[in-house]
């Protein structure tokens, strides 16, 4: 059976002319040995429409604050604008790809999170893998904005959801080898002040006493527990990594921080 990777794609490496094309010249090359499920984000996008309509980014433990406004635009950048350049670009280089937001096929369904207050921020609970199956059987790479289809009181409706998340739960899902958090960061670091404190691997007991000591934090906390939840899973390997590295998929094994 070949292996599948999921790789949530977001950060520099998707603002950076080079860095996009190292990206996607790795993806063709990936795609070539295995399947390869790419989840994208696209917070500086959606930070720059924001302020172009005068409106302030929200984040609360690290999650973008969702009301009706920004939910439109959320919508707009990631699905209708983002996604599709990516596509655009892989098969520009030569390769084979589909963009697809969760709303496809109802790929990914969530429920609005109550526990906090976010918004028109949505937690999966279920993913339908007809539409992405028909994809890759197809030759295809995927490329998958993180709107979701709403379920309950938002049927009908698109909900935010973490990217990082996103790309757990398809790797859940499909069964994935690997799951690959690519960010602007070496990997997870004791000092966030000290790139050369990189933690090259650590098992999941040593990072929970390393979430006791504040050491990971903001948007490290939904990363980790992206990790968490997809090894305890099945997926055997998670590793967060520094996308503004030139071609740091081919070179994955070495970079980053493994998480076991």
């Amino acid at each position: 059976m070949m292996q599948t990777t999921v790789i949530k794609y977001g950060g520099s490496a998707m603002i950076n002319e080079d860095l996009k094309t190292a990206v996607v010249e790795d993806l063709i090359r990936m795609a070539g040995q295995e399947q390869v499920i790419l989840v994208h984000g696209g917070g500086p996008e959606i930070d720059a429409m924001l302020r172009r309509v005068n409106k302030v980014s929200r984040f609360v433990n690290g999650l973008r604050y969702t009301d009706e406004e920004t939910m439109e635009i959320v919508q707009m950048v990631l699905c209708g604008k983002l996604n599709k350049e990516i596509a655009a670009l892989i098969q520009a280089r030569g390769g084979r790809a589909v963009g697809l937001c969760g709303i496809d096929g109802g790929l990914l369904k969530a429920r609005r999170i109550t526990s906090v207050d976010l918004g028109l921020v949505g937690e999966i609970e279920n993913v339908d893998l007809d539409v992405l199956n028909h994809v890759l059987s197809s030759g295809f790479i995927p490329v998958v904005s993180s709107v979701a289809l709403g379920l309950g009181e938002d049927a009908g409706r698109g909900l935010n959801v973490n990217a990082d998340t996103a790309a757990a739960e398809l790797a859940i899902a499909t069964k994935a080898t690997r799951l690959i958090l690519m960010t602007d960061v070496p990997g997870l670091l004791r000092d966030v002040r000290d790139p050369s404190s990189l933690i090259r691997e650590l098992s999941r007991t040593e990072l929970e006493q390393l979430r006791r000591d504040g050491v990971v934090s903001k948007g490290m906390i939904p990363k980790t527990d992206c990790c968490i939840k997809a090894l305890t899973s099945g997926v055997r390997e998670t590793r967060i990594i520094d996308g503004r590295r030139p071609h740091a998929l081919l070179s994955v094994q070495t970079l980053g921080t493994a998480i076991v």
